[in-house]
């Protein structure tokens, strides 16, 4: 029989470059004169921007930690156990890294069981555990407590989660099982599914305690204080901790049959770590903490070989390495400052543009428009905002009166621009208006700074072609909402010279954005894939395959919305001059549907009606629509739509649209919001043999969001 010890060493020897986390143990006098207690910490050595994560020799360091406290509470040492993190974090889970580099099922299993077998030392000991969440806690940071007999909670936590599901995990060392039999189902599926699929939620310390997980909430000054004195009165019997009585019977079933609802409605069965979760979450109702632990070792084992865990892993490295370190972007010491911001247009687009300058950089923006109405509204709507956010408390009275005091408004872009140091257009999307504007604006505009556009599809190039000082234009392309999606794609005009790039670069690490460099190309990156698989569906339905099949068509991609119901969203009027810039570039692969155009004649602002409550194929648009006689199946028109959007990504990488695919999935990921499980797009791609199909090979090589060979 493999010892603990022994699973954890073999598991450490595949995964050498752990950062690994001690377990120290020190004794200390509880309060009250309640006895000896043993206090352990988890404790990476590094400061809190490098989280304590759990690889096979940090687990080891705390089983060596358990057998000293066993031993003492044992022989009547000690009175308690206690289990606590670093400055401002508990301990955020298993070390991602180390899962990566697994090729084997069976070292994957001894991954979860090494867990599980360390964790559950902490409730078989002869004395009551205690843990104190005093940081972020995330996955098996949390789990070790659920393991202990009881939990307080700092209301400074800023971060508390079980993340698996939406990496492609389950909670394996204990959360599928432990979490619903201390709170309730309901309760935890509300952690582990809805909050995990709604985009990796976090709990806030007073979230913790009022769901139930812990029994006591303390301030973060004094909270390791406040927690030893409350364990203290625990141990005498002064204090005694009462629990919600657990409904087993159908209420549990209900809340299970409800996680499934929430998890079809966010990856449509694409993906199926939520559907294990659930799955032990049902099984966990007997109480059979042995048969959920063994359910979920295997659970973590077929998804941790599983393709779309790499790929969660893949996104998660994109979201948080690639992000940071944009592929071709110039030396950012080349970067000038930017004191000042000027906006083009006070429309809805440049006035949300306006509100993120404003708050990010803290500098004066001013907006010019082509009337004093048209300014004044945008102002408005910027000052708006900043009351919105004052009444959420995401800023005090003082930063609200600064921030509104930064955003003006002028009708001569003389006397707003004069002295701007980075100067954004968001104008009518037509060639001939947006070099009409930069004109004027280089006119007035000082010699070094830079002009940039928030185009979707034009050439930026084409758009600088006509002024004296072209190498300062560069395309910054932000997505809508410009609040909520993270993307930006910075595009190099032919002749954008490094130091405007180099700012360009520097203002977006400012806006908090990611940044992706793209090539001069007709629609950059997120336009022109969504506008071929779009079109590729608008074709299909041209050609007579009926609206439903043609959208069911690709629910197993598990996308945020159905393409018509983006349609919606993006506006069909801007989905046809998008297709329309693509035809003119591409009229080989990019048609301009008449269905679509008459649809955007009539005014339409989408295909469906909601007088139902649920998306219904609009009347008046069905009387619009001119199909021919071929109809697909949802197979052979998922089919058409993947070969499709794999030609176009390997004719972009062809061209250099991007540095590489990785660039490609960043940028589906943060400006079009596919998901994670998916990796984007390209992992997908290689997984459904669609890349070899298309282009005879695959986009990314064996490892990168995959098995290793």
């Amino acid at each position: 029989m493999t010892t603990t010890a022994e699973l954890l060493k073999g598991a450490a020897e595949l995964f050498p470059d752990e950062v690994v986390t001690q377990a120290h143990v020190r004794h200390l006098d509880l309060p009250q004169g309640a006895g000896k207690f043993a206090l352990i910490t988890l404790d990476n050595g590094l400061d809190h921007t490098k989280p304590t994560t759990f690889g096979p020799q940090s687990l080891a360091n705390l089983n060596v930690a358990i057998d000293q406290v066993e031993k003492e509470a044992a022989d009547g040492d000690i009175v308690g156990v206690g289990i606590t993190g670093k400055p401002f974090i508990f301990a955020v889970g298993a070390d991602l890294k180390g899962v990566e580099l697994l090729k084997k099922h069976e070292d994957a299993l001894a991954i979860g069981k090494g867990g599980h077998d360390v964790f559950k030392r902490l409730s078989a000991l002869a004395v009551p555990t205690f843990a104190y969440y005093n940081g972020a806690a995330m996955g098996g940071g949390v789990e070790v407590g659920l393991h202990c007999s009881y939990r307080t909670v700092s209301k400074a936590v800023p971060a508390f989660s079980l993340p698996e599901v939406f990496l492609g995990l389950v909670p394996g060392w204990g959360g599928c099982v432990l979490l619903p039999n201390l709170i309730g189902a309901d309760r935890a599926v509300s952690v582990i599914i809805e909050n995990s699929l709604n985009q990796n939620k976090q709990l806030k310390g007073q979230q913790v305690y009022d769901l139930g997980i812990a029994d006591a909430l303390f301030e973060g000054a004094d909270f390791l204080e406040q927690s030893l004195i409350w364990t203290a009165s625990v141990l005498k019997g002064d204090t005694e901790v009462v629990r919600a009585e657990l409904d087993r019977g159908d209420a549990w079933d209900q809340a299970v049959a409800r996680g499934k609802a929430i998890a079809d409605g966010k990856v449509h069965g694409a993906a199926p770590a939520a559907y294990r979760a659930l799955d032990i979450i049902a099984k966990a109702k007997n109480g059979d903490l042995r048969q959920g632990f063994d359910a979920e070792d295997q659970a973590l084992a077929d998804l941790i070989m599983g393709g779309e865990l790499r790929s969660g892993i893949y996104s998660f490295n994109l979201v948080q390495k690639r992000a940071k370190r944009p592929a071709g972007a110039p030396d950012k010491n080349l970067a000038r400052p930017v004191t000042k911001v000027g906006v083009v247009g006070a429309g809805l687009m440049a006035s949300q543009l306006a509100l993120l300058f404003a708050r990010r950089l803290e500098v004066p923006v001013v907006l010019t428009d082509i009337d004093q109405a048209r300014i004044d509204k945008g102002v408005e709507y910027v000052h708006g905002e900043i009351d919105k956010l004052l009444l959420k408390g995401r800023v005090n009275q003082d930063k609200a009166n600064r921030l509104k005091g930064l955003v003006t408004g002028v009708l001569d872009k003389a006397d707003g621009f004069a002295d701007a140091d980075f100067i954004i257009e968001a104008v009518f999307e037509e060639m001939g208006v947006k070099q009409q504007v930069f004109a004027e604006v280089e006119a007035v505009a000082p010699a070094h700074a830079i002009l940039a556009t928030n185009t979707s599809s034009l050439s930026v190039s084409e758009m600088a072609s006509k002024l004296k000082h072209p190498e300062r234009v560069v395309g910054f392309h932000f997505f809508n909402p410009v609040a909520i999606l993270p993307l930006l794609e910075i595009v190099r005009g032919e002749q954008t010279d490094d130091a405007s790039l180099a700012t360009a670069f520097s203002v977006a690490k400012s806006l908090k954005k990611t940044a992706v460099l793209c090539k001069d190309a007709p629609a950059f990156v997120v336009n022109r894939i969504l506008t071929r698989f779009m079109g590729e569906i608008q074709n299909v339905i041209d050609e007579g395959t009926p609206v439903a099949v043609a959208e069911k068509a690709v629910e197993p991609l598990g996308l945020p919305m159905s393409p018509l119901v983006l349609l919606e969203l993006v506006g069909p009027a801007i989905g046809l001059h998008v297709s329309e810039t693509l035809n003119r570039a591409f009229p080989e692969r990019f048609k301009v549907s008449p269905n679509l155009k008459a649809v955007v004649d009539a005014g339409k602002r989408g295909f469906y009606v909601y007088d139902s409550g649920a998306p219904e194929l609009d009347p008046e648009v069905a009387a619009l629509l001119q199909q021919g006689d071929t109809v697909l199946t949802e197979e052979q028109t998922r089919d058409r739509v993947l070969d499709a959007v794999a030609q176009e990504i390997g004719l972009m990488l062809d061209e250099g649209v991007v540095a590489e695919a990785q660039d490609i999935d960043l940028c589906l990921i943060t400006g079009a919001g596919w998901p994670f499980h998916l990796g984007g797009i390209t992992p997908y791609l290689d997984r459904a043999g669609v890349s070899e199909r298309v282009n005879g090979k695959k986009f990314l090589a064996p490892g990168i969001a995959s098995v290793p060979a």
